[in-house]
């Protein structure tokens, strides 16, 4: 990501769709601003289960993993600024964190599910900015 000049599109997470028979699970993102354009991203049941808690906004008795996440990133004087899904390699996305540490941003790689999980513990959730090309790629047809 560093340096090239590739175009980041904002998108939110517009749904999660949990199945109970199936191991994978779906989230939605859908573009904020433009086309409105949407995509889906195949995750795991404790993802969805992580970010679909945090949507209906219920706080386990003690922290469960992205919760623990934040409260290191936060106990270490960070701050999550946003996640970047960066890539689509052979039906794989990688994303980063993106932390604010000592006045620079840190990249810290990361699977989408995660980053998304992560940043659904934040009221308001934090921003989801998607590659362009990312996006081209995985759009669906309307």
């Amino acid at each position: 990501m560093s340096g090239d000049l590739s175009v980041l599109i904002k998108m939110e997470l517009a749904r999660i769709i949990i199945s109970e028979i199936n191991d994978h699970q779906v989230v939605y993102l859908s573009e904020v601003d433009g086309e409105k354009r949407n995509f889906p991203i195949v995750i795991g049941i404790f993802e969805a289960s992580s970010i679909n808690r945090s949507v209906q906004g219920q706080v386990p008795q003690r922290p469960l993993t992205h919760d623990l996440l934040k409260s290191v990133i936060e106990e270490m004087g960070g701050e999550v600024q946003d996640i970047v899904i960066t890539n689509l390699v052979e039906h794989t996305y990688y994303a980063v964190i993106r932390i604010k540490h000592n006045g620079e941003v840190i990249e810290v790689d990361s699977r989408p599910s995660d980053a998304i999980a992560l940043i659904a513990h934040y009221d308001p959730p934090l921003p989801i900015f998607v590659d362009e090309e990312v996006v081209k790629a995985s759009t669906l047809p309307d």
